[in-house]
C-alpha cells in the first residue's frame, strides 16, 4: 500500500522528469537552429566562380542582398548572408545539396505562390549557384 509520502515523492520525481525532458528538448530546439554545420557541400563539378557568375547574369541581387555580388542590394527575397550556415531553404526544405538545386530550378513547383519565380536556371547552372551560395558562411 502507498502512503502519502511515497506519492508525494512519487509526484516530485514525475515533475522533475518531466522538468529534465522539456529541457533537453528545448536546449537541442535551440542547438538545431543556431548550427554552425550548415548545409551539405555542392555536388563535385560545381563551380562557386561560375555560380557568381550565373547569379550576375539571372539577376539574382535584383531581389536578395548577396555578399560579393556586384549590385546585389534587393530587398524582395531575404538577405542570402550566411546562406552556407542556414538549416532551411525557403524556410520549409532542409538544406541540402539536392533541395537547394531544386528550389533554385522550379521554386514556384515547391512553394506555389512564392514571390521567387520560376527563371528557366538549367541544371548545371542551379549547381554552380548553389556552390556559390555555400561559401556564405
Amino acid at each position: 500500500m502507498k502512503t502519502l509520502a511515497s506519492v508525494r515523492k512519487g509526484k516530485r520525481r514525475s515533475g522533475l522528469t518531466r522538468l529534465a525532458c522539456a529541457s533537453l528538448i528545448a536546449t537541442v530546439g535551440v542547438a538545431a537552429c543556431h548550427s554552425d554545420r550548415g548545409a551539405e557541400l555542392p555536388t563535385s563539378g560545381a563551380s562557386a566562380e561560375r555560380g557568381r557568375q550565373r547569379i550576375e547574369a539571372y539577376g539574382c541581387g535584383s531581389c536578395h542582398m548577396i555578399p560579393g555580388i556586384g549590385d546585389a542590394t534587393g530587398l524582395v527575397g531575404p538577405s542570402l548572408e550566411n546562406f552556407g550556415r542556414r538549416t532551411f531553404i525557403a524556410g520549409r526544405l532542409p538544406n541540402s545539396r539536392a533541395n537547394l538545386v531544386r528550389w533554385i530550378m522550379k521554386p514556384q513547383s515547391v512553394a506555389p505562390g512564392n514571390a521567387m519565380p520560376n527563371l528557366g536556371i538549367n541544371e548545371r547552372d542551379a549547381r554552380d549557384i548553389s556552390a556559390y551560395l555555400y561559401t556564405l558562411r
